[in-house]
C-alpha cells in the first residue's frame, strides 16, 4: 500500500509498528514497516515520530542548552583584589596532630578566588559546619581585607554562615543607638550571592581553582598524611603557585619574559587606596618616583583590561541561541545518581531571564516540591503541549 507522508495515517501506522517491536530504532521500524507500507519519505517522518516518542526519549533524555551569557559585571569591572570573591570547599584531607597517638581526622580546604584578578587564598577548615567556615573566613578577611560580594555554591554550610551573619549583624543593628555606628554597620554588610543549585557551570571560576589546588597538592603529597604543622606550611607555598599563574604577557616584546600575574594585584594594593589622577599623557621622564610607581600601577590594569579582559568573552561551546522554555513545560529533573527511567517529573511554573533576555534558570515544581535549576539539568518531554509551547 502507498501512502503519502503528509496523511494522518502514514503517522499512525509507523507508531502503531514502533510500540509492537518494543520501541524500535530507525533502521527496524523502516524494515518492517515497507514489509506491508510503502510510505513516502518514511525516514524523515519515522525520525519524527522516534522523536515523539515519551519512553524512548525518556531511556536517553537530552538536555538543554543555550547560548553562553555574558560575563557578569563583578568580573569585568576593575577593583581591588579579593573585593568580590568567590569560595568553595574541596577535600577532604587527613590531618594528625603532633601528639602521642594521634589519629588521622578530615579537614576541609576553602578557597577564596577573587572574580577580578583570579587571586587565590587559601584557608584550612576543620569540618563543614556553618562555625568552621566562619572562622575560615574571619582568618580570610584578617588577611586580605573585608569583601563586599561573596559568591558560592548552595551548600549547607554557606547557607547556615550566611544566616548567621545575618543574625549578629541584625542583633548589632538592634542593640546599638548611634546612629553612626548603625549607618557604618549597614554599609558595611557583605552581600551573600548563591548559584543555582546543582549548576557547577554558574561557578566555573571558583570549581577551575579547586581542579588547580587539586593537581598541585595530589602530585606533590599523594597518599601522605600530612602533620598540622606540614599542612599549615604546604597551603601557602601552593597559593603563592596559583597566584604566579601568567595571565597575558605584560609586552609584545620578544625580550620581555614577564606575564601577568594575580601577584602584580596584590603587591600593589595599597591598604588605603587613594584616586589617583591617570598618567597615560604623560612622557615617562616626567614622572616622579611617586608617578612612576602609580604609572606601573596603571599599566597593569590596562594590560588587564585590553588583553586579559578580551580572552575571557572568547566562546568555545553554547554559540548559538535557543528558543526559550515556557511556563507550564513538562520536564524531567535530570539527577545524576539516578538512571533516567527514575528521574523526577515536573512542571515549570517560574522562569528567571537573563540580562540578555535568555532563559538559563527556571523554577520547576515536582511531587514533593519546588526546585530551581538550570536548564542544563532538565529535559523538556516531547510532547504535544511542549512542542506547541515552544512552536508559539
Amino acid at each position: 500500500m502507498i501512502l503519502s507522508h503528509h496523511h494522518p495515517l502514514a503517522r499512525l501506522v509507523l507508531h502503531h509498528y514502533h510500540c509492537k517491536h518494543f520501541h524500535s530504532g530507525l533502521q527496524l521500524l523502516v524494515s518492517t514497516v515497507r514489509e506491508r507500507f510503502w510510505i513516502t519519505r518514511i525516514r524523515s517522518l519515522a525520525n519524527s515520530v522516534l522523536h515523539e516518542s515519551v519512553r524512548c526519549f525518556r531511556t536517553r533524555p537530552k538536555v538543554l542548552d543555550q547560548l553562553m551569557a555574558d560575563l557578569p559585571s563583578e568580573r569585568v569591572s576593575p577593583a581591588p583584589p579579593f573585593l568580590r570573591v568567590g569560595v568553595d570547599y574541596c577535600g577532604p584531607f587527613w590531618i594528625k596532630y603532633p601528639v602521642r597517638r594521634a589519629t588521622s581526622t578530615k579537614h576541609y580546604v576553602a578557597i577564596f578566588i577573587c572574580l577580578v584578578t583570579k587571586a587565590v587564598h587559601l584557608e584550612l577548615a576543620s569540618d563543614l559546619t556553618s562555625e568552621a567556615f566562619l572562622a575560615a573566613f574571619k582568618r580570610f578577611v584578617a588577611r586580605r581585607g573585608k569583601p563586599i560580594l561573596v559568591m558560592c555554591d548552595n551548600a549547607t554550610n554557606f547557607v547556615g554562615a550566611k544566616r548567621q551573619l545575618d543574625e549578629l549583624r541584625q542583633l548589632f543593628i538592634d542593640q546599638t543607638f548611634q546612629e553612626s555606628i548603625v549607618r557604618g554597620a549597614i554599609e558595611d554588610g557583605i552581600d551573600f550571592r548563591f548559584i543555582p543549585a546543582r549548576s557547577p557551570n554558574f561557578g566555573g571560576l571558583w570549581e577551575a581553582a579547586v581542579k588547580s589546588f587539586k593537581g598541585h597538592f595530589k602530585r606533590t603529597i599523594g597518599d601522605r598524611v600530612l602533620q598540622y604543622d606540614e599542612m599549615i606550611t604546604v597551603l601557602p607555598q601552593v597559593e603563592a603557585i596559583l597566584n604566579s599563574r601568567p595571565l597575558p604577557p605584560v609586552s609584545n616584546d620578544p625580550s620581555d619574559f614577564e606575564a601577568l600575574t594575580p601577584g602584580h594585584f596584590l603587591v600593589q594594593r595599597p591598604l588605603t587606596a587613594v584616586p589617583e589622577p591617570s598618567l597615560e599623557d604623560l612622557q615617562r621622564n616626567r614622572l616622579s618616583m611617586w608617578q612612576q610607581a602609580q604609572d606601573y600601577v596603571q599599566q597593569i590594569w590596562t594590560k588587564w583590561s585590553t588583553q586579559y579582559l578580551s580572552d575571557l568573552h572568547n566562546r568555545t561551546k553554547w554559540t548559538r541561541k535557543r528558543d526559550n522554555i515556557s511556563v507550564g513545560t513538562l520536564v524531567l529533573l535530570k539527577e545524576d545518581k539516578l538512571p533516567p527511567l527514575r528521574w523526577k517529573l515536573g512542571r515549570v511554573i517560574q522562569i528567571h531571564p537573563g540580562s540578555d533576555g535568555n532563559i538559563r534558570v527556571v523554577t520547576v515544581k515536582a511531587q514533593d516540591g519546588e526546585y530551581q535549576r538550570t536548564i542544563s539539568k532538565i529535559c523538556v518531554l516531547p510532547i504535544r503541549d511542549n512542542l506547541e509551547s515552544e512552536q508559539i
